[in-house]
């Protein structure tokens, strides 16, 4: 068993953390719009399966069973959006990198994908309590 003496480090006048917290850029947004808040709320229906291609059996039992299927949205920044809030509803901070690369390239900040991910993660946290 390792012993690690952390009186050493209280008197320590500041230590990084690890990952330090996301700021916003001169000139980046830092909040979501109404907008892109409403497609977060609408996110929490969709499935998994939303957010992948649909093949030709997909199609083919999907019309057999009339089974719905969410479309993606037009337009392709809010469409980022909207995969990285579904994934957010479904598994909390565990979004996959190239995802949340993909939300960034989209044209949003760090910041904002922080404020979406504690958002949903509050909300899931509610929800589950209230079922409890």
């Amino acid at each position: 068993m390792a012993y690690i003496n952390f009186a050493a480090y209280r008197d320590a006048a500041a230590i990084e953390p690890v990952f330090p917290p996301a700021r916003a850029a001169a000139g980046e947004a830092s909040e979501l719009s109404q907008r892109e808040w409403t497609i977060v709320r609408l996110a929490r229906t969709d499935g998994l399966n939303s957010l992948r291609p649909e093949g030709r059996w997909g199609r083919l039992f999907r019309r057999i069973f009339g089974i719905e299927r969410k479309n993606p949205l037009s337009d392709e920044r809010l469409e980022a959006l909207r995969r990285v809030a579904v994934l957010s509803w479904h598994h909390g901070y565990n979004v996959p990198p190239s995802e949340i690369g993909g939300f960034l390239a989209a044209g949003f900040s760090e910041l904002q994908y922080e404020r979406l991910a504690k958002h949903v993660v509050a909300e899931r946290a509610a929800r589950r309590g209230r079922m409890a």
